[in-house]
């Protein structure tokens, strides 16, 4: 029964949601007009974040979200259109011009040849076979009239040229631009189909009620006060023992634990009193991204590891989420908690974990809300001002 209403929810949902579309293309019908729209919603938006934790909050702020990208995608195809005729119209510019030059360079070929036939005529020629002095007069006049149209002649094909030349620079500027707008549109069309499936899920997630969200939101607030206290030093600890890099020192607990809803390991890097990105210390590893609205998207949080640890995992790396300002914190519930991610999420092929570094271990735990008890192993890197931190763990 409760999967039919899911069902039943979803496909009104949809529904909705297509009307919702026809209807904001309608609203927006030019680019000034849009971008009005644009700021009115972004001011919609800004509104509904200060509005209480609900789970109508919540569907009202994705629905926001989406209308917002929904004209920005509208406002994105205008300028495409505009562009595009923009090098329809200098394309047919420079064929005219390209014409253009064409004649008067077969014109201008004929003066230069003509010239250069007469090119022996000299003063004393014309004086000597000039019978009068109103035929001298006449073909000096001649010959100066068809000098200054040579000189106007080869000045405007230069002229010609120059345009030419600025017209083809100037189109293949707009084809750039055009290129650059492309690539926004398409990424405006990702952006807005996570929203969708961003809320789908939080429909499936919740089952459109409002306890089942707010035992979500305490959970993962609940998490994140204890990741906080832990990386600020509130976590109980006790030292274990000298470790050597690659060597056994927890297991990931399987499925949910305290303050997580569901397996993976909270991997933090703290560099000195400052966490830092765990990437920029990871080597390259085979992996799947699952940080977006599904495994593999392409929309996901950034996977870039750039230096020389072994992973903590084995291979291969399931990134539940990344560092830092997340696809979870952007697009779902999450971002009512946490603005920003002080470590990453993964999985491996097994759950066991190891030392990324020559260090001290230290067990540590620390006891949150509800007497929910946290359990994680630190490693204080040898010779370093590192430690890391290895979170949802039974310390081995």
């Amino acid at each position: 029964m409760r999967t039919k209403n899911l069902l039943t929810i979803i496909f009104i949902f949809t529904l909705l949601l297509i009307f919702s579309y026809s209807t904001f293309a309608k609203e927006c019908e030019n680019q000034e007009d849009c971008q009005k729209k644009i700021q009115e919603y972004e001011q919609k938006l800004k509104d509904t974040r200060l509005q209480k934790n609900t789970l109508s909050s919540e569907i009202k702020l994705m629905d926001t979200q989406i209308q917002l990208t929904t004209l920005k995608i509208t406002t994105t195809e205008h300028e495409i259109n505009t562009t595009e005729q923009e090098i329809e119209k200098l394309g047919a510019r420079i064929d005219t011009l390209n014409k253009s030059l064409d004649y008067l360079g077969k014109i201008l070929i004929a003066k230069i040849n003509e010239s250069y036939k007469n090119r022996e005529t000299n003063f004393f020629d014309i004086l000597f076979s000039s019978g009068n002095a109103t035929t001298l007069s006449h073909k000096i006049k001649y010959l100066k009239t068809a000098q200054d149209t040579d000189r106007r002649m080869a000045f405007k094909v230069q002229q010609n040229k120059d345009n030419f030349e600025e017209q083809k620079k100037l189109r293949e500027q707009k084809k750039q631009e055009l290129d650059t707008l492309k690539i926004k549109l398409n990424d405006q069309q990702i952006a807005l189909g996570s929203q969708k499936q961003s809320k789908q899920k939080l429909l499936e997630v919740t089952k459109n009620d409002e306890r089942t969200f707010q035992s979500l939101l305490d959970k993962l607030r609940a998490e994140y006060l204890a990741i906080q206290a832990i990386v600020s030093g509130g976590g109980s600890e006790s030292k274990m023992r000298d470790v050597k890099q690659g060597e056994g020192i927890a297991s990931v607990i399987g499925g949910a634990s305290c303050n997580s809803s569901g397996q993976h390991l909270h991997f933090i890097v703290k560099d000195g009193d400052s966490v830092v990105n765990p990437f920029s210390f990871l080597k390259s590893v085979d992996y799947q991204n699952c940080s977006g609205p599904s495994c593999g998207s392409g929309d996901g949080d950034p996977f870039n590891p750039s230096g020389s640890w072994e992973w903590p995992l084995n291979p291969k790396i399931e990134l539940e989420q990344g560092f830092g300002s997340t696809w979870g914190v952007r697009n779902t519930w999450v971002g009512r908690i946490y603005s920003f991610h002080n470590g990453i999420d993964i999985n491996g092929s097994s759950q066991d974990v190891k030392a990324v570094s020559d260090g001290v271990l230290y067990r540590g735990a620390f006891s949150g809300s509800g007497g929910c008890t946290l359990p994680y192993v630190k490693l204080v890197h040898s010779g370093s001002n590192i430690s890391t931190y290895y979170l949802h763990v039974y310390p081995r």
